[in-house]
């Protein structure tokens, strides 16, 4: 079930999070009523993403990227339409096909993947994904198993990124 709103582009002015709207209590409790605090977010009737429902302490929101905001020529306090539903993906994002073949075909990695936290398991997902490329996509999936396999299903961001780079340069 969709919940549209419209909200305001507010700015936390802070180095970890900056842009953001506010979402009504109201559509929170209905979105969360099953634990779920993944959504599928579309503003202005034109952009769409994935995101989560947060809470700093007064209210919940939702995050805007720069991306975003530039896109849509927002700025703060300028009127948003915000459409809310549900993300019952598995991941929060499409999974890549070179991803879900390399996670088929082979065990160890399925096992490392499947091991990790959620959320790592979607941020890997959408760093494979994040690409639009196939062979861009097939390459940081190899980087990702390579990586997950070589260090026991440990996943650490910083010598991930250097597969993929070794990987990129093939």
């Amino acid at each position: 079930m969709k919940h549209a709103f419209q909200s305001e582009l507010k700015n936390f002015h802070s180095e970890l999070w900056q842009y953001h709207l506010p979402v009504p209590e109201e559509v929170v409790r209905e979105l969360t009523r099953e634990g779920n605090k993944r959504i599928i977010c579309t503003l202005n009737d034109s952009h769409t993403f994935s995101a989560a429902l947060m809470k700093c302490k007064d209210y919940w929101f939702v995050l805007v990227n720069k991306k975003v905001k530039t896109t849509l020529h927002l700025s703060t306090e300028s009127p948003v339409q915000v459409s809310l539903e549900p993300d019952v993906s598995e991941f929060g994002h499409s999974m890549p096909e070179p991803l879900q073949l390399l996670l088929e075909q082979d065990e160890l990695f399925s096992k490392h993947f499947y091991a990790l936290p959620k959320g790592k398991q979607r941020s890997l997902v959408y760093l494979a994904g994040k690409v639009k490329n196939p062979q861009s996509q097939l390459n940081k999936a190899l980087a990702i198993m390579t990586h997950l396999k070589d260090t026991g299903g440990q996943l650490n961001f910083k010598q991930l990124n250097e597969k993929i780079i070794y990987f990129n340069n093939l």
